[in-house]
């Protein structure tokens, strides 16, 4: 092995290594529909639902974070609203399915599969759900408020027994 080689190895070892202690130190906790990294809303921009009026998928090099969550966004503009104000922009109950919360469970939420009401950005798992959902959101948004108090920090499948 060349000397260069082995400098090599041990700059892209030290690189692998710190990427891994970044991204774990970042994870979200439980309240927030986050990957293992601390991914939000599997790269989805939130502030293009509000612009756009459609999901659009954020760009990696524009980030922003918020309870240890990491937002992509899909312009300057929409990280700088963002940043501003994110509560205005974040999805109901962590990102999780909004007909889930209703029924007491925290399931993933799909980006696709959105509404917003009364400027709240709600998630649902499925299309079948959503469908179920949209029967009667406000009785379900009454419902999920009332349960995610109780669930907000549980692990999902603690939730499943």
């Amino acid at each position: 092995m060349t000397k260069l080689t082995s400098v090599s190895k041990n700059i892209l070892g030290g690189i692998a290594l710190s990427v891994a202690l970044a991204t774990s130190a970042l994870a979200a906790g439980v309240e927030i529909n986050a990957s293992s990294t601390g991914l939000a809303m599997q790269g989805y921009d939130p502030v293009a639902y509000f612009t756009a009026g459609e999901p659009t998928k954020g760009l990696y090099t524009l980030t922003s974070q918020h309870d240890d969550a990491t937002y992509w966004f899909a312009s300057e503009e929409n990280k700088a609203l963002f940043d501003k104000n994110p509560e205005a922009y974040l999805p109901a109950y962590g990102g999780y399915c909004a007909f889930g919360a209703a029924m007491g469970f925290k399931f993933d939420g799909d980006p696709e599969l959105w509404k917003i009401v009364d400027n709240t950005l709600y998630l649902n798992l499925a299309p079948e759900i959503q469908e179920r959902w949209n029967a009667d959101i406000p009785g379900f948004i009454e419902k999920a408020d009332a349960n995610w108090g109780d669930i907000a920090s549980a692990e999902p499948a603690a939730l499943l027994k």
